[in-house]
């Protein structure tokens, strides 16, 4: 691939790198305005047509991306100050935007609260046995307002962080008083979310089984907040995460489901029209179901790579892939850093890079099973090969079953996509057949049953994976230079392959030695449950006063130290809930 023909991609590679660049740099004040001063006058510069300007033109459009993308992300990480409220009791009315995973306490809201005259982004957690709220009202209850913690620990998850990434600075714990009162001021978007809400609550009335009902909501609706955890994790382990989740085979078999109805529909001269009211479609499918990024970003490809074809033009991959990147960060930069969005776009990357290569190394696709089968194949194994460095390097474990479970299970998908696409239309119209309600749920337990099979093999399924940044960009660099050995394997193409190899080993290796040397004494706090542990070289030990969280404590706290410390032998000891010193080489370390 020659980036000379990718002007789109090398452009918003450059607003990306500005995006970053502001991220880590934070400029505000006099050099802020500087780089404001400076892409006007780029922008002014590019008017005028001289021959100098000519040749230093494409310079000059990188630096006006990069400068826009500096700019863009100031903006979007500005937030409301209510720290005037923090751990108060206050009174509260709120609206909510989104549903959220219920937890063992509380369901979980994001939504707008008001504060006096002060309005602000939060997190509304409701007590578990209060009613569903909805859409249409105002909620007003006393609660108590909290931000987000910042973790004791770098190699814990920065919930803060995560929260403020989508404008959110602030909890609010309410209490089980709550008053209601019927909006005035519903947007046509709050009017879907409560349609979409009651299409949900038809879906629980049904007779279908409750892990039924669940995949159901999460695999065309979107919803995953009351999924169980066993389930969650099956699909985790077994690599098939994406086909729970809205992703862009959901929307191009939805597509492909309406188009295939106009066209038997509309007259062959109006077979254009097919296309644009396919497209209309499934805009508003997406709407409906929330503009998660994956869904963004596969409606914006499909739609850019459709006009392309209305057009007579030569549709183009990467032109799709770097203008729904560009639309989706233009809205709102912090999106580059939502995994989703890595993900979803590193995986397209990977299908566009590698996926025709290995293609070449099956036989001819001569009918629709053998095409379906190795495409399947192939794209699973490209998409895989591209994010496998951020897995690794976001959740610390991969399962080599997951690449035979997605050559097993996404040949199906498109069965089991239309499937559930059907049930929710005939269940949101208030059409229940329990003829058809019984086979799909018998499909889809059938369905879990060897998705759990796939998870359960533990003999293929690694955690605790260290990785840094430097491993992962050398991980990037193999699978870059991965596919010229598949085009050719010659000497040339091999020995630089195996190059990368060994300097991703010398890395690690490295890596590896230097976090070894170091011993570290901590002292951890989760809840209310206080964890003691000693690291030295390779292994380290945990004392914990309270075993009944012991599983929380090994997933939130063991094990996520044992991957950042590169630990490959951990004990877990207990101590008494009385003990309130630790002395350990002659240091005392309190633990109240």
């Amino acid at each position: 691939m020659k980036l000379q023909k990718q002007p789109l991609l090398i452009l918003v590679i450059c607003f990306i790198l500005g995006i970053f660049f502001q991220e880590k740099m934070v400029l505000t004040g006099i050099a802020l305005y500087l780089v404001i001063v400076i892409c006007l006058i780029i922008l002014a510069a590019i008017c005028f047509h001289s021959y100098f300007l000519h040749k230093i033109k494409a310079f000059l459009l990188g630096l006006l991306f990069f400068g826009t993308g500096i700019i863009l992300h100031f903006h979007n990480t500005f937030s409301a100050d209510v720290s005037s409220f923090v751990k108060k009791k206050e009174t509260v009315t709120f609206t909510i935007s989104q549903k959220l995973n219920t937890t063992e306490k509380y369901k979980k809201y994001e939504g707008t609260a008001q504060v006096g005259n002060t309005t602000f982004n939060s997190i509304v957690y409701v007590p578990k046995d209060i009613k569903e709220l909805d859409f249409l009202h105002y909620y007003k209850a006393e609660a108590y307002i909290t931000q987000p913690k910042t973790p004791q620990y770098d190699f814990q998850f920065h919930y803060a962080r995560y929260l403020r990434r989508k404008h959110i600075n602030y909890q609010v714990y309410l209490s089980k008083e709550i008053v209601s009162a019927e909006r005035d001021d519903l947007t046509p978007a709050d009017k879907l979310r409560q349609y979409r809400f009651l299409v949900l609550k038809n879906i629980d009335e049904t007779g279908i089984s409750g892990k039924t009902k669940e995949f159901l909501k999460g695999i065309i609706l979107a919803d995953r907040t009351e999924i169980d955890a066993d389930t969650v994790q099956d699909f985790n382990k077994s690599g098939l995460v994406h086909f729970l989740a809205i992703s862009g085979t959901h929307i191009v078999v939805i597509f492909g489901m309406f188009y295939f109805l106009l066209i038997r529909c509309i007259p062959l001269k109006f077979r254009k029209y097919a296309v644009v009211l396919s497209l209309v479609f499934i805009w508003l499918f997406a709407a409906f179901i929330g503009f998660g990024n994956s869904v963004l970003r596969s409606c914006i490809m499909l739609s850019v790579y459709f006009i392309f074809v209305l057009l007579q033009r030569k549709p183009d991959l990467l032109h799709s892939l770097a203008l729904s990147a560009f639309f989706i960060l233009t809205g709102d930069t912090q999106q580059f850093f939502d995994v989703g969005f890595q993900l979803s776009f590193l995986a397209v990357l990977g299908i566009f890079w590698l996926n025709q290569p290995l293609l070449k190394y099956f036989p001819k696709q001569d009918n629709y099973l053998k095409k379906l089968l190795f495409n399947t194949i192939t794209i699973s194994l490209s998409a895989q090969l591209a994010t496998l460095p951020l897995v690794l390097y976001y959740f610390h474990q991969f399962s080599f079953i997951s690449i035979v479970a997605n050559i097993v299970i996404v040949p199906f998908s498109e069965i089991i996509i239309v499937f559930s696409f059907l049930m929710t239309a005939l269940i949101s119209f208030g059409i229940d057949f329990e003829l058809i309600n019984g086979i799909y749920d018998f499909v889809i337990q059938i369905l879990l049953k060897i998705i759990h099979w796939f998870a359960e093999v533990d003999v293929l399924f690694f955690e605790n994976i260290p990785m840094n940044g430097l491993e992962v960009l050398s991980v990037f660099m193999i699978v870059y230079l991965l596919r010229s050995v598949i085009l050719k394997f010659n000497v040339k193409n091999s020995s630089r392959l195996m190059m990368a190899v060994v300097v991703f080993l010398i890395i690690r290796t490295g890596s590896n030695v230097f976090e070894n040397q170091r011993e570290e004494v901590l002292i951890h706090t989760f809840n209310k449950t206080n964890i003691f542990s000693i690291k030295r070289g390779d292994k380290a030990c945990f004392w914990i006063s309270d075993m009944e969280n012991k599983d929380k404590v090994l997933q939130f706290v063991v094990k996520p130290y044992c991957s950042s410390r590169r630990i490959n032998h951990f004990e877990l000891k207990t101590f008494s809930d009385s003990v309130q010193k630790v002395v350990f080489r002659n240091e005392s370390y309190d633990l109240r």
